[in-house]
């Protein structure tokens, strides 16, 4: 990660003569929760808000998401919002042009765990450009690690939203993201086929049956790693299926 210096100075002198109005100080607003508890929503939400109120907004996704649409930001109940689909932040401001960077207000980034460079953009945006920054994204992956570097943004913001969705099983507050699949690799873009939101108490138990299962099947005559892997799909399968059962 790269340190965000102050360059008050220097941003001084390059405006000298500009046609642009003197930059005014920018904000950083973060907005994190686990699967399904309406991060797209509310982020969506405060940028419409921001756009009625004349600024000029602009909304970032990445593109490898591309569960809904290609060229917008879409929640998981349809509401739409165009957007630059980009591999990263850093093209965002080549791609939009400079003019139109500059007259920007407020930029909006959605599901910002995929994008590698978003403390440096957020740093820059924020403090060198006088953009205000309002982002969504996963704080956690279903391992409940850290997700990205959405977390390490949280020293540079603003604000910072913890949403919760509603457990799927018992419907009390939810603030875990189960997964419905033995796949392990941490980037698994999916909505209710493959995750689930889910509380404590229930987690830990889906948790458990799934390593169980892991260590029995690592324990028994089952080598063939495809069998290991459709035995694990299974036993997953199953772990979600008692628990939604509940």
């Amino acid at each position: 990660m790269a340190s965000c210096k102050s360059s008050i100075a220097l941003n001084l002198t390059d405006r000298v003569g500009s046609s642009y109005p003197p930059r005014v100080s920018g904000e950083i607003h973060v907005i994190i929760g686990p699967m399904f508890a309406g991060k797209t929503t509310s982020l969506l939400r405060r940028i419409r808000y921001e756009r009625n109120n004349g600024r000029n907004v602009a909304m970032i996704k990445s593109s490898k998401d591309t569960r809904y649409a290609i060229d917008s930001v879409v929640t998981h109940d349809g509401v739409k919002f165009p957007c630059w689909a980009l591999p990263d932040l850093t093209s965002f401001r080549h791609n939009v042009g400079e003019d139109a960077y500059e007259k920007l207000d407020v930029i909006g980034i959605d599901e910002a765990q995929f994008f590698e460079d978003l403390y440096d953009f957020c740093c820059k945006a924020a403090d060198n450009d006088g953009k205000t920054v309002i982002l969504s994204g996963l704080d956690g992956d279903y391992l409940r690690r850290s997700f990205g570097s959405v977390l390490d943004i949280i020293p540079l913001a603003d604000t910072v939203t913890k949403l919760t969705a509603r457990c799927e099983v018992c419907g009390k507050k939810a603030f875990f993201t189960f997964r419905k699949t033995a796949a392990t690799q941490t980037e698994l873009i999916g909505g209710a086929d493959l995750y689930m939101p889910v509380c404590r108490q229930h987690y830990v138990k889906g948790q458990t049956v799934v390593e169980t299962s892991r260590i029995v099947l690592e324990s028994t005559s089952v080598h063939h790693q495809t069998t290991q892997l459709s035995c694990l799909e299974a036993a997953t399968a199953a772990a979600a299926a008692v628990l939604q059962s509940q």
